[in-house]
């Protein structure tokens, strides 16, 4: 007997299952929507329509509106006992039995906390990403929670804006297999595992735009920008299966996110073909009137709705004028239903018509020995060793003893960070209880915090300080922003340390004990005064739970260092915007240009694109990371110097790991079209590898590339490649002097 292919198999089960519902009447979803949509009454679809926060905003929600099926969801719920009771009244006693869907903002863990999304960027690594949203969905799902408002994909060039923790980067390649990765852990293989949750991307588009880096302001995106970046995350998102969409609170382009028919109804839902549903942020619909978008708001809610925004965060345009607009015949009662049915779609897909509540309980999953093991592997790989002057790490037999400086070394509310509502920082193992692990007879630990906190100006704790380091053979010194100084609404006009933070650097330097300086922070700070004078630099942005051993298990050699920036980090704020993929210009500079140029406006010698008093070019450069070994990348060969249409390019090199230590390089691939209708980045990250070596050992890195690996949205709006000359590096980072350079051409027809 012949067996059939496993894949072959899956699908004639599938055929057959769907043979037996059909012979035994079992209604498909879309029939149960229909079903549902014609015994409700308007004011109970707009109940569906319409989410409600049980914090001070909406204290005054009753359980009779739940009752009378005037609600939808619930955002901040309460307990899981609370959320079983609200649930109970909506399926036993509403009339309509619909199910109530929970939301929290479960962005970088519940209570294992990961690192912050910008952070799990840093680790290129997908699928280890992948795994902590799993986690963060299990322990979310154990309390009630249905959904998550993340991942956020707001591709950021800008780190005074707060939300940048949140964020992929600012890269548009990585920022798709983040998205991509995020939306398949939190929601598995079935969104009815009791185990996942629904997963929103946001902010819905173009919010990491925000002029000057306030958060909720101004972005104007030409649209093959929007398209060629910005979009880029939320189509991979798409295209994972994510559930739902949230609007952001910016205007795009002069129109609100919220009531934005180019983005939400063509491009979302007739180009993508999304079929979950669109949620607005929390009174971003509104907040269109003080846009100067929207007169009142009725205004607000015929607008929403006719740009396809189905479900209302906590402001209620909805619930006070759908239905007269309905009854006036400004809105269609079509457009309710088929946004009544986005959200009722959501709800059975994820099974809460059979089950409600939550999972019988199990105080074991949170905070479960494997969740905690898998953020710790996670703030090891997000972890990027920036400097390591005489291999200070990792740390030597000689040292005996170390000098741990700085409150950030010891505060597990910071080391959570920003939008982590669930995590506690008495559950984060600091690095100093880390470093007490592994105190012994032979290593001497001393703590001294130097300051009382890191916004703290006073220096009445440097002598003591002082007085430990120069006691020390090594000096840990942890500097960076507390939990507070990132996130919503957190934007800073400068990225210096806080404090007096600084000035105790400063001092510690006069002990010439070597230092490694650790940055614990929610952004890219401009550190370019310390680099020079530490041995070691350590950026380990907010960790997460497990971010003291990460950290203690990177610098005694325990784990490998691998992370990669996945921003540039500027050496002064004045840089801003600063990002690897930039235009040229028609004047571009030249590295360590400083200084008035010769020549005047009728004879510019060296008038070219650059500043006169800082280097135009960042302090660390996008994909830049050191590991504990040395890398060679040598030879580089393309299979052919012209690619033709519907073609693959291959191009390889050799890498050789010439250190002495076993290590994981992250090989990259970048391309430059070199003339386009619309002039092109100086490069485009399109591809990488990570490549475990042995000392000595050597590899043929291959990449392969095919004619949609050179598309974007050209001048026309067309999408595709256009025929002409590409510049082809790989390479170790964005820096032209860490990559290869080869060219090829395209041929079309």
């Amino acid at each position: 007997m012949t067996l059939l292919d496993p894949s072959l198999t899956k699908i004639v089960l599938i055929i057959n299952l769907f043979a037996v519902q059909c012979l035994l009447g079992v209604p498909t979803d879309q029939a149960r929507i229909d079903a549902l949509l014609e015994k409700m009454t308007l004011a109970e679809k707009v109940g569906q329509m319409s989410q409600y926060n049980l914090g001070s905003q909406d204290r005054d929600v009753s359980e009779s509106d739940v009752r009378n099926g005037m609600v939808g969801s619930f955002l901040n719920a309460g307990d899981r006992e609370s959320k079983q009771r609200l649930q109970q009244i909506a399926v036993d006693e509403s009339r309509l039995g619909i199910p109530l869907i929970f939301g929290r903002d479960v962005i970088h863990g519940y209570r294992t906390i990961f690192p912050i999304p910008l952070a799990q960027s840093a680790s290129w690594n997908p699928e280890l990403v992948k795994a902590a949203a799993a986690v963060a969905a299990r322990e979310a799902a154990q309390m009630g929670i249905h959904w998550t408002f993340s991942p956020m994909l707001d591709i950021s060039r800008d780190p005074r804006w707060g939300r940048i923790a949140e964020s992929p980067g600012e890269d548009p390649y990585l920022g798709t297999l983040m998205a991509k990765a995020m939306v398949e852990g939190y929601q598995g293989n079935n969104l009815d595992d009791p185990n996942t949750i629904a997963a929103c991307a946001k902010h819905y588009v173009g919010y990491g735009a925000a002029e000057g880096g306030r958060d909720y302001n101004t972005t104007w995106i030409p649209e093959q920008y929007l398209r060629n970046v910005y979009l880029r995350p939320f189509k991979a998102a798409v295209e994972a299966g994510v559930a739902t969409v949230m609007t952001g609170f910016n205007d795009l382009n002069g129109i609100p996110a919220s009531a934005n028919v180019f983005t939400l109804r063509q491009i979302l839902r007739d180009e993508w073909k999304f079929n979950g549903f669109v949620v607005s942020d929390w009174t971003s619909m509104t907040e269109m009137i003080l846009h100067g978008f929207c007169v009142d708001t009725a205004d607000v809610a015929l607008k929403s709705a006719i740009a396809g925004v189905d479900m209302e965060m906590v402001s209620h345009s909805y619930q006070m004028y759908l239905e007269q607009l309905v009854n006036e015949g400004a809105i269609n009662i079509k457009l309710i239903d088929e946004m009544v049915a986005n959200i009722l779609g959501v709800k059975i897909k994820l099974g809460l018509f059979e089950n409600p509540y939550p999972p019988a309980e199990d105080k074991q999953v949170l905070l479960h020995a494997d969740h905690l093991s898998t953020a710790r592997q996670l703030a090891a790989e997000s972890m990027v060793l920036l400097k390591n002057e005489g291999q200070v790490l990792p740390i030597q037999p000689s040292v005996k003893r170390i000098a741990i400086i700085g409150p950030l070394a010891d505060d597990g509310d910071a080391q959570i960070g920003t939008w982590a509502p669930d995590g506690r920082g008495e559950d984060a193992i600091t690095p100093l209880a880390a470093f007490k692990v592994i105190e012994s007879a032979n290593l001497k630990i001393e703590y001294v915090a130097g300051l009382e906190h890191p916004r703290s100006t006073s220096t009445s704790g440097f002598r003591k300080a002082v007085k430990a380091v120069k006691k020390a053979d090594l000096a840990f010194v942890f500097v960076g922003e507390d939990e507070l100084l990132s996130g919503e609404a957190h934007n800073r006009a400068f990225l210096s340390l806080p404090g007096a933070q600084a000035e105790l650097i400063a001092e510690i330097i006069k002990t010439k004990t070597p230092i490694v300086l650790v940055i614990m922070a929610g952004r890219p700070l401009t550190i370019t005064e310390y680099i020079s004078e530490c041995e070691g630099v350590i950026y380990a942005w907010h960790p997460g739970t497990m971010g003291g051993p990460a950290l203690v298990d990177l610098v005694t050699g325990k784990s490998q260092f691998t992370a990669r920036l996945p921003v540039v980090l500027p050496r002064t704020v004045g840089q801003i915007p600063l990002y690897y993929a930039h235009m040229n210009t028609g004047r571009p500079a030249t590295k360590d240009m400083l200084g008035i140029p010769q020549g005047t406006p009728q004879d510019p010698i060296a008038y070219l694109s650059y500043y006169l008093d800082a280097d135009y070019t960042p302090l660390f450069d996008f994909g830049f990371g050191l590991t504990y070994s040395t890398f060679e990348y040598s030879k580089l060969e393309l299979s052919s110097r012209e690619m033709k249409s519907g073609e693959t390019l291959t191009a390889s090199c050799t890498l050789q790991n010439t250190g002495n230590s076993k290590a994981i390089e992250t090989a990259q691939l970048y391309i430059r079209d070199r003339f386009g209708s619309l002039t092109r980045p100086v490069k485009e990250l399109i591809g990488y590898q990570r490549i475990e070596l042995n000392p000595g050992e050597s590899t043929r890195v291959v990449f392969e590339l095919s004619e949609s690996d050179l598309a974007y949205w050209k001048q026309d709006l067309g999408f595709g490649a256009e025929a002409g000359e590409f510049h082809l590096m790989v390479g170790s980072s964005a820096n032209d002097d860490d990559l290869l350079l080869s060219k090829f051409n395209l041929v079309t027809e």
